[in-house]
């Protein structure tokens, strides 16, 4: 009668404990899934500091915000390639930021506008180039783009206004300080590039 009284306590026992390591086990499992989901909560969110003021704001990953961005990296390209000045210094400044920006095709055209005199033209004349964008199209499916902008040109006599069309794709790369979009434009070329007005400056 004892011995059967021992063992059924032996097995109460042993129910007791396997129940007991069976919720240490799921707590601990609930707790360790609880905090995963918090810290990839809080990972998500960024405090912003507007002044001294904290502001909330929830992270969003790169196919969320492509088409901003991949936009935004074109039209940033495009400043920097044909906004130029008459100091040779702001034409290398600009042209080696745009490079940053694009494949060998930019530098392929950087090159052939050099070769034909065209910044030494600029300086020479005293002109003053700046851009415009109107629009631009962009395809995220294919990673296409048409770039619509205007270009204003002023120099001592007159100022003229062109047309411009151009055309590429983006790809993506690391982001870099030189590359915050994390794109590079690729297969760049222009569509077209033509005047569609001159006035006559009257203090000339």
């Amino acid at each position: 009668m004892v011995i059967k009284n021992l063992e059924n306590k032996i097995k109460l026992v042993g129910i007791i404990c396997s129940a007991f390591l069976m919720g240490c086990i799921i707590i601990s499992v609930s707790s360790i899934w609880t905090a995963r989901c918090m810290v990839t909560d809080a990972q998500q969110k960024v405090y912003v500091l507007d002044g001294n003021v904290p502001i909330l704001v929830n992270r969003t990953t790169m196919e969320e915000t492509l088409d901003v961005e991949a936009k935004s990296h074109i039209e940033m390209f495009h400043h920097y390639f044909f906004t130029l000045a008459p100091d040779d210094k702001y034409i290398r400044y600009s042209m080696e930021k745009a490079m940053y920006l694009v494949d060998e095709t930019g530098l392929a055209q950087y090159n052939t506008l050099k070769e034909k005199g065209f910044y030494n033209n600029i300086m020479g004349t005293s002109a003053v180039f700046s851009i415009f964008c109107d629009s631009i199209k962009f395809n995220k499916e294919k990673m296409e783009f048409t770039y619509y902008g205007r270009q204003r040109i002023e120099r001592r006599s007159n100022i003229l206004m062109r047309e411009l069309v151009t055309a590429g794709q983006v790809k993506r790369v690391p982001r870099t300080e030189n590359n915050p979009h994390g794109l590079l434009i690729t297969n760049w070329r222009t569509l077209l590039n033509k005047d569609i007005d001159q006035k006559t400056k009257s203090n000339y």
